[in-house]
């Protein structure tokens, strides 16, 4: 019970770590909630402050992830608890602890804990992610089509029960997070992807 605790304490902590915020700050001096959609995650940091700030920072993320549910497994050891663990890392990114329960949409983080869970899944809604920013250069529509193929995708490969249900609710999580990002594409106002040119 100890280390259920601490492994789900500690999975939350990383996730609240506001990778953006304090990168942006330290390296580049610039609050990313103060500049483009005022999210601190990869997608607006990459507009905001470019390339390589959006990379290390989409890795940063993902590594709060993985790393989350690495811990439970060594502290658990249960696929279930890895899940539990996955989906707090998750929320504390979208609702930081550091940020007055605010925070970016979840992701990178996501991808990060289902590299871990489901790594073939997690390749292949990655490059789906990848080809539809590709082709359309929506980050929001790769985000939100990928994410709600994760629960069909652990399905049609026979993961377990839990798994699926994980998949669900993490997509219903990131796409709920990405609804002003819905209400632009429908209107036809959202903005592309483009690095800015630092």
């Amino acid at each position: 019970m100890e280390n259920m605790l601490l492994a789900g304490i500690l999975s939350y902590l990383l996730g609240s770590i506001p990778n953006g915020l304090w990168l942006g700050k330290a390296v580049w001096h610039t609050d990313l909630r103060e500049h483009g959609s005022h999210n601190i995650g990869a997608t607006n940091a990459w507009r905001t402050l470019g390339k390589p700030a959006g990379i290390s920072i989409f890795l940063l993320d993902f590594a709060k992830g993985a790393v989350s549910v690495y811990l439970a497994s060594l502290l658990v050891g249960t696929p279930v608890f890895m899940i539990v663990c996955g989906i707090l890392a998750i929320v504390g990114h979208s609702c930081s602890l550091f940020l007055k329960f605010k925070g970016g949409k979840g992701v990178a983080t996501g991808l990060g804990v289902m590299v871990m869970l489901m790594p073939l899944p997690a390749l292949i809604v990655f490059l789906l992610w990848l080809a539809i920013v590709k082709v359309t250069g929506y980050v929001s529509l790769g985000s939100i089509v990928a994410a709600a193929c994760v629960p069909l995708l652990a399905w049609l490969m026979d993961y377990s029960l839990e798994f699926i249900l994980f998949g669900v609710l993490a997509a219903v999580f990131i796409i709920v997070r990405h609804h002003s990002n819905i209400g632009r594409l429908l209107k036809g106002t959202e903005s592309k992807i483009q690095a800015a040119k630092r």
